[in-house]
Formats: C-alpha cells, sequence, structure tokens
C-alpha cells in the first residue's frame, strides 16, 4: 500500500513545495478534530503553512526562525492517548507532517550540491504520513461496511473479517491520494521555482475543495 516517489530528483525547494501542497490536504482534518474535541488552535497551523508559502514565493527575503515555529506546533499536537475518536490520528498526522516540514525547512543545501545528494527523509515522511492518514481511515470505512452486511449475532464471522490489500487499493479516496501524489510529483519535477508553481501547485491539492479524507474545506 506504500507510495515511494523517487524525492530525490526533486530540488529543495521543490520537495518544499510538494510537502506544502499536501499539508493542504491535510489541514482540514485537524481543523474538524479541533474543533470536535475543543482542541488545539487549527489558525495557528494554518499561519505555519501561510508562512512556508510566503517562503517558497520569495526564499530570499522571507527569514523564518524554524525552532520558534516547531515549539508553537508542539503546543498544539494532541496526544492521542487522550481521545477517543478516531479524528485524533489524522490531526496527529498532520502536526508530524508539519514538524517533519519545518525540518526539511531547517536543510541548506549548498549551490554545488545536487538534488540527488540532499536528504529525503523528512519529505519521505510527509508523503508517507498522508498516504497512512488515508489507509486507515479507508480501513476503517471497508471494516464498517463489512460489518453492516453481517449478522450482528455472528460473531465468528466479525471476529474474522479482514480487508485485503485489493480492496484497500480500489477505493476511491486511496486512488484520489495516489493520483494526487503523483500528479503533483509529475508537475514539480519539471517547474520553476517561482510564484506560478507554487500557485498551481495549491491549486491542484485544493482542486476538488476536500481534505485528504475528502472533508470540505471550510
Amino acid at each position: 500500500m506504500a507510495i515511494h516517489l523517487p524525492f530525490a530528483k526533486l530540488s529543495h525547494w521543490h520537495q518544499i513545495a510538494f510537502s506544502a501542497a499536501l499539508l493542504e490536504r491535510m489541514l482540514p482534518n485537524y481543523q474538524m478534530f479541533s474543533e470536535a474535541a475543543d482542541f488545539g488552535n487549527a489558525k495557528v497551523l494554518r499561519n505555519q503553512l501561510d508562512i512556508i508559502w510566503q517562503w517558497l514565493d520569495n526564499s530570499n527575503t522571507v527569514k523564518i526562525n524554524s525552532d520558534a515555529q516547531l515549539l508553537k506546533l508542539e503546543a498544539e499536537t494532541p496526544d492521542p492517548e487522550a481521545f477517543d475518536s478516531f479524528g485524533v490520528f489524522p490531526a496527529l498526522d498532520a502536526c508530524m507532517a508539519f514538524s517533519a516540514l519545518w525540518q526539511l525547512m531547517q536543510v541548506k543545501p549548498s549551490k554545488k550540491q545536487k538534488a540527488a545528494e540532499i536528504d529525503i527523509d523528512d519529505i519521505q515522511s510527509i508523503s508517507r504520513l498522508s498516504h497512512n492518514s488515508v489507509s486507515y481511515y479507508v480501513e476503517l470505512l471497508l471494516l464498517q461496511e463489512a460489518e453492516d452486511v453481517v449478522e450482528p449475532d455472528d460473531v465468528a464471522a466479525l471476529e474474522t473479517l479482514v480487508i485485503t490489500t485489493e480492496q484497500m487499493s480500489e477505493h476511491p479516496l486511496m486512488q484520489w491520494e495516489n493520483d494526487t501524489q503523483n500528479e503533483l510529483f509529475d508537475f514539480l519535477k519539471f517547474a520553476a521555482a517561482d510564484k506560478r508553481t507554487c500557485k498551481l501547485a495549491k491549486q491542484m491539492s485544493l482542486s476538488e475543495g476536500l481534505s485528504n479524507l475528502g472533508i470540505e474545506i471550510a
């Protein structure tokens, strides 16, 4: 089920743009959890993402204290053991992806350094977190659908329910996540590092008006 993209082919700037675009699709999940659980402030995360887009627009003039932003993020990160709703997990995934992006922002590749020589652990983590959020949610949806067609008193059938990899991969949300990541990567691989590319990447991630879990973006 994992998605593997050759991120070493992207420059540092393009890796950040890819990550920011994915976070546009993850942030609404945090916002919905925050409002439902009365925890955290989604505006803090929204502001952080806006700062990152501003840096991408003009990285020569925008100065960012990534350590300070990581401290702010820490205060908004939920503890999954403190909540009993599914929503805490995609919210946590969003925070972890933000953390990885701030760490990616701290990387200072030299002008002589080739894209293939840049550490890709952070962007791989962001890609995986977005993908895993969808995978976990889809598995829950499929289990619920399977349970709905089993007799409530058929304990043996309920205990042996299994969701296959094929079922997961064929689900529309899973296919959409894979398609979105692949399309963003293919676009950024040949795009210029400029304001227009930022605008188009953001538009691609928000084109459906939904988060990666299908939640409507307010």
